[in-house]
C-alpha cells in the first residue's frame, strides 16, 4: 500500500502543473513530458524533476540546437538541445514544412535518408532509429522516402540526392565526433550541404511546428508504407560505376606488389572501401580486425578522429609493420575523411597532413587529366578549389599550369555549392579539399569523400612505386616544382564568448579606432581580409570577394614574407583556431629556414594578437 502511495505521489508530481519558479521552464517540462514517447529519455527528464535539478532541466529544455557548419550536432540524450527521437521528429517536421514551400513537386521527387552506426543505450538512441523516425514523419505526410536499409558512408546521401533527383536528404551522423554525439546533416537538391538562408529558414519552420503531428511517431510506416524505397543496391552500384571515371591505371593496380592496410575506425567504411579497391583492380586492403566492424563505443580509440595522427592510428601502424604493408589508409567513422600514413626508409611512419595530401592529390589529378585529355580540351576550363584556411599549394600549381584555382569560405558546403555552379557553366573540376583531411576527387559527389580518396591514394602510390618513388618523395618533388608550402594549424579553447569577441574587436581597432594592425611583432602585414565585416584591403574597392559571414569571426593576414595566417572561431566548438602557412617560391629550398620563420611568426601571432595569458585561453592538449 505504502509503495503504491509513493508511486501515486510521483505520478501526481509529474503530471501536475510544474512550479519551479521559472514559467519558461515549467512550460518546457510540460511539453517534453507530453510529447516524448521514448521511455528512456522521458525517464531522464522525470528523474531530474523528481530530484529538483532545475538548473540541469533549464540547460536541457530551455534552448534549441542551431544549424552549425554541419547541420545539427549535439550529444545524444533528453532535452531540446540534444539529439534524440523528439528533436529529430521536430527537425524533420520543420524540414517538411520548408521543403513543401520550396518545391511544388516535393511529393513526386521524394527525400533521401541515410545513417551511420552510432548509438547510445542509455537513451535508446541510435542513428538507425533516428533515421527511421525521420522517414516516418515524411511518409506520414505522403512523401516518398529513399531510406537506406543499412548504414552507408556520408557521401552516399548527397550522391543519392543527385542521382535520384530528390529535393533534399539527411544523413544521421556525427562524423568523427566523440561517441556521445550524433547529428542531422542536411543536403539540398544540388547534392551540397545546405548554406544560408536555407539553414535559418528551416530553423524558423522547426520552431513553428514543435508539437509532434499525428503519425510522426509511427516508425512502423518504414515497414508498411508503399512510399518507402531502399536505394542501397542501386546507389552502391552507380557510385562504384562512377568511381571508374577517376581510375586511370587499372591494369597496373592489379599487378602492384604494394600492400595497404585500411582502418574504418569502428564506423561504416570497411565494406565500401573493399568494394572500391575491387573496382580499381586492386587486391583487397588488409583490414584492422579490431576496428573493422561498427562499434558505437569506439572501444579501441580515445577519440575516433583520424586527424589526430599517429596516436590514434596505433593499431593500423602495428598491423602494417607485421603484414609488411607500406601504406595505411584510415577513414573516419562516417567515411567522409581520409588519413594516410607511409612507412619511411628509417622505420618511422610519416602521417601526412591534409595540406600535404592535397598537394599530392592536386599534382595527381592534374597529371592524369593531362595524360588523358582529348585533343581539344582547354586547360582554362579546368578548376580546383580549397577552403580559404587550407594550403595555397593548389593556387601555386594553377598559376604555373594555367588552370583556375578558387577559394571558398571554410566548410565543404561552400565547395559543393560552388562546384555545382561551375559544372552548370560547362567547367570541369578535378579536385577540391579542406585542410581537415576532407578531399573530393572528381565531381560525382559534391561533398568530401573518404572512400574515393582512399582508392585514389592507393592508385597514386602504386603508380609511383613502378618508378621507385614514395609518396613522401613525390611530395618533395611537388614542392620543388611549385614552391614549398609549410603549414601549421592549432587552436586555443575559450569558453567565454565575450572574450572571443573582444579579441577580434581589438584587431579591428588596433592602434586606433577602425584601424587594423600594420605589424605583428616584427612581421610587416601586407593585406588584411575580414570576412566577418566584409573588408579586404587587397581589393580595389576594399570589399571581400568571399561572402560576408557575420555569425563567425575570421580575419586573414597576408605578410610581406609570403606567410598567410588566419584566426577564426569554430562553428561547432568553443575554439579559436589559427592556420598559418609559409608559401615560398620554388627558388627558396631551405626548408629549415622556412620552418624557423613560420615558427617565429606563429609565436608573434599568439603573443600579440591572441594574448593567451591575458585572455585566459587554454592551449590545445597535444
Amino acid at each position: 500500500m505504502a509503495e503504491n502511495a509513493e508511486g501515486d505521489l510521483n505520478s501526481n508530481l509529474l503530471h501536475a502543473p510544474y512550479h519551479t519558479g521559472d514559467p519558461q521552464l515549467d512550460t518546457a517540462i510540460g511539453q517534453w513530458l507530453r510529447w516524448d514517447k521514448n521511455p528512456k529519455t522521458k525517464e531522464q527528464i522525470e528523474n531530474l524533476l523528481r530530484n529538483g535539478m532545475n538548473k540541469e532541466l533549464r540547460d536541457r529544455l530551455c534552448c534549441r540546437m542551431t544549424f552549425g557548419t554541419a547541420g545539427l550536432r549535439s550529444a545524444m540524450g533528453a532535452g531540446f538541445c540534444y539529439i534524440n527521437d523528439l528533436t529529430v521528429i521536430q527537425s524533420t517536421q520543420g524540414m517538411y514544412k520548408y521543403l513543401e514551400r520550396c518545391f511544388s513537386n516535393f511529393k513526386q521527387r521524394g527525400f533521401v535518408v541515410g545513417y551511420d552506426t552510432r548509438g547510445q543505450v542509455t537513451s535508446s538512441c541510435s542513428s538507425q532509429r533516428l533515421a527511421k523516425l525521420t522517414a516516418a514523419v515524411l511518409l506520414a505526410k505522403d512523401v516518398p522516402v529513399y531510406l537506406f536499409s543499412r548504414y552507408v558512408p556520408t557521401p552516399f546521401v548527397p550522391y543519392a540526392v543527385q542521382e535520384l533527383k530528390a529535393v533534399a536528404g539527411v544523413m544521421i551522423t556525427a562524423s568523427h565526433n566523440r561517441k556521445e554525439d550524433n547529428g542531422y546533416k542536411v543536403y539540398w537538391e544540388n547534392g551540397a550541404q545546405i548554406t544560408s538562408p536555407h539553414d535559418k529558414e528551416i530553423l524558423k519552420c522547426i520552431e513553428e511546428c514543435v508539437e509532434p503531428w499525428n503519425g510522426s511517431w509511427n516508425d512502423n510506416l518504414v515497414d508498411t508504407s508503399p512510399l518507402k524505397r531502399d536505394p542501397l543496391q542501386d546507389i552502391c552500384r552507380r557510385y562504384m560505376e562512377d568511381l571508374k571515371k577517376i581510375c586511370f591505371y587499372r591494369e597496373l593496380n592489379s599487378k602492384t606488389t604494394l600492400k595497404f592496410v585500411h582502418t574504418s575506425f569502428h564506423g561504416v567504411g570497411h565494406d565500401y572501401v573493399q568494394l572500391a579497391f575491387q573496382i580499381f583492380g586492386f587486391k583487397p586492403p588488409i583490414p584492422v580486425p579490431e576496428q573493422k566492424d561498427p562499434d558505437p563505443d569506439f572501444s579501441t580509440v580515445k577519440c575516433p578522429n583520424p586527424e589526430e595522427g599517429e596516436s590514434v592510428l596505433e593499431l593500423s601502424l602495428r598491423l602494417a609493420e607485421k603484414e609488411n604493408a607500406r601504406i595505411v589508409l584510415a577513414t573516419d567513422p562516417d567515411a567522409d575523411r581520409l588519413a594516410v600514413a607511409e612507412l619511411q626508409e628509417n622505420g618511422d611512419w610519416k602521417v601526412f597532413t591534409g595540406n600535404e595530401l592535397a598537394a599530392l592529390f592536386g599534382w595527381w589529378m592534374f597529371d592524369c587529366w593531362k595524360k588523358n585529355k582529348s585533343r581539344n580540351a582547354d586547360v582554362k576550363n579546368i578548376y580546383m578549389l580549397a577552403t580559404t584556411v587550407s594550403s595555397k599549394i593548389l593556387k601555386a600549381i594553377a598559376l604555373k599550369e594555367g588552370f583556375h584555382f578558387e577559394e571558398t569560405l571554410p566548410g565543404f558546403k561552400w565547395i559543393g555549392s560552388r562546384i555545382k555552379d561551375l559544372l552548370e557553366n560547362g567547367k570541369e573540376v578535378l579536385f577540391a579539399f579542406e585542410e581537415s583531411i576532407g578531399f573530393l576527387c572528381g565531381t560525382s559527389v559534391l561533398d568530401k569523400d573518404g572512400v574515393s580518396a582512399a582508392v585514389v591514394v592507393a592508385e597514386m602510390a602504386s603508380y609511383l612505386e613502378t618508378m621507385n618513388i614514395t609518396l613522401k618523395q613525390q611530395l618533395i618533388k611537388v614542392y620543388e616544382k611549385y614552391g614549398y608550402h609549410i603549414s601549421k594549424t592549432s587552436y586555443f579553447l575559450c569558453y567565454d564568448p565575450t572574450t572571443i569577441k573582444s579579441i577580434f574587436e581589438r584587431l579591428r581597432n588596433f592602434d586606433s579606432p577602425k584601424e587594423y594592425p600594420k605589424f605583428c611583432g616584427t612581421f610587416a602585414i601586407l593585406h588584411i581580409r575580414d570576412v566577418t565585416t566584409g573588408y579586404d584591403s587587397s581589393q580595389p574597392n576594399k570589399k571581400s570577394v568571399l561572402p560576408v559571414s557575420k555569425n563567425s569571426q575570421m580575419i586573414t593576414f597576408s605578410f610581406q614574407n609570403g606567410c598567410v595566417a588566419t584566426l577564426r572561431t569554430s562553428g561547432t566548438e568553443p575554439k579559436i583556431k589559427y592556420y598559418a602557412e609559409m608559401c615560398a617560391s620554388p627558388d627558396q629550398s631551405d626548408t629549415a629556414l622556412l620552418e624557423e620563420e613560420l615558427k617565429k611568426l606563429i609565436e608573434a601571432l599568439i603573443e600579440n594578437f591572441l594574448e593567451p595569458r591575458k585572455n585566459g585561453l587554454t592551449w590545445r592538449s597535444v
